[in-house]
């Protein structure tokens, strides 16, 4: 079950750079608020692939509930509620707004990595891995 894929590793790092340099330098209404949440869960899922020899669905399933928890606890205010409203690593990691969009951002977020997970690579993999066994 533990393990270490550093392909994985290395998506994970790319894409937290990348939504590092949205949280610093993209200050608009599309990028930020709903590419960085789609992209957030995509990380999230490369971060534990790379660390968990676990089933595709297993793993997206859980980031997708993990991420709904996340909001569910926005909704609730509980940064306000644990007086945490002045640290601003945990208004920034945990958040302090809900929205029913964002959802649906981590709908799309999950979709995309099972599209790739499943669709996508296994088509790709396939035909190289029968050219190799043909050989």
């Amino acid at each position: 079950m533990l393990t270490f894929n550093k392909n994985y590793f290395g998506f994970a790092i790319l894409i937290f750079l990348i939504e590092v340099l949205i949280a610093l330098f993209v200050h608009d209404r599309f990028v930020r608020p709903y590419l960085g949440d789609v992209l957030v869960v995509i990380l999230i899922y490369c971060f534990l692939k790379s660390f968990l020899k676990l089933p595709i669905l297993t793993v997206a399933l859980f980031v997708l509930l993990f991420s709904f928890t996340i909001e569910f606890l926005q909704f609730l205010n509980i940064v306000e509620k644990l007086h945490l409203e002045k640290s601003k690593i945990a208004r920034t990691v945990i958040g302090t707004s809900f929205s029913w969009i964002d959802l649906l951002t981590y709908i799309t977020g999950i979709a995309i990595v099972i599209i790739i997970e499943k669709y996508w690579l296994k088509n790709e993999i396939k035909p190289l891995a029968n050219n190799i066994v043909n050989k």
